[in-house]
């Protein structure tokens, strides 16, 4: 029975367009199947606390000598290794904030990017999601293009992708959208038809998705 995990990150439960475009792969995912299941993690609606313990940064063989982290924080960071490791996909939303990640979804990475366990470290193999196929769903109000003097600005995807892609070895594909503030912003009316055709493009390229793993 293939899972999906979608894990959502923006404020804005009701306008936002990484929510719509999460909803746009969802859609295409579960109309291959009733046996094509979903586990959903709201990082707005259910945050996250942010890591309470370095030692957490580690697997157990790995903490320095005394090190005890709240037993608490223990049982949700396994608990959501494990939701992540039992997912055959991911898809995340990962809405542009201040030129970089949201801090709730910034706070999950904290909790499954753990070497030794979910990354290999001191040459000790350990990816248990290697392969998997992670979708980031970026959105962003303004433009970011290659070329431009904004282009490096861009400090969502990066990240995300050194810590799913490279550390933990998963296949990460990535969706953007972006100018989501030309419909809003009147210094960014002219921009609009732009928008839309991304957006347009973006769920189809989603379905697409969605529809291939």
């Amino acid at each position: 029975m293939p899972q999906l995990l979608r894990i959502d990150s923006s404020a804005d439960v009701a306008g936002s367009v990484s929510r719509a475009l999460t909803d746009a792969f969802v859609a295409a995912w579960t109309g291959r199947g009733d046996d094509h299941t979903v586990v959903v993690r709201d990082l707005h609606r259910d945050p996250l606390p942010h890591l309470p313990d370095p030692a957490l940064h580690w697997a157990p063989r790995l903490r320095v000598e005394g090190a005890t982290p709240p037993a608490a924080a223990v049982a949700l960071q396994d608990e959501l290794i494990a939701e992540l490791s039992a997912a055959d996909a991911v898809v995340i939303g990962a809405p542009m904030y201040n030129y970089s990640l949201p801090s709730s979804l910034k706070a999950w990475v904290d909790y499954i990017h753990v070497p030794g366990v979910t990354a290999t470290f001191d040459d000790q193999p350990s990816r248990p999601v290697e392969g998997r196929p992670v979708v980031l769903v970026s959105s962003r109000g303004a433009s970011y293009d290659p070329g431009t003097p904004t282009a490096e600005w861009d400090h969502t995807i990066a990240p995300l992708q050194l810590v799913l892609g490279e550390s933990l070895g998963m296949g990460v594909h990535v969706v953007t959208s972006a100018l989501t503030l030309a419909d809003s912003v009147p210094a960014l009316a002219e921009f609009r038809e732009r928008a839309h055709a991304e957006r347009a493009a973006a769920e189809e390229q989603l379905r697409e998705l969605a529809l291939s793993f």
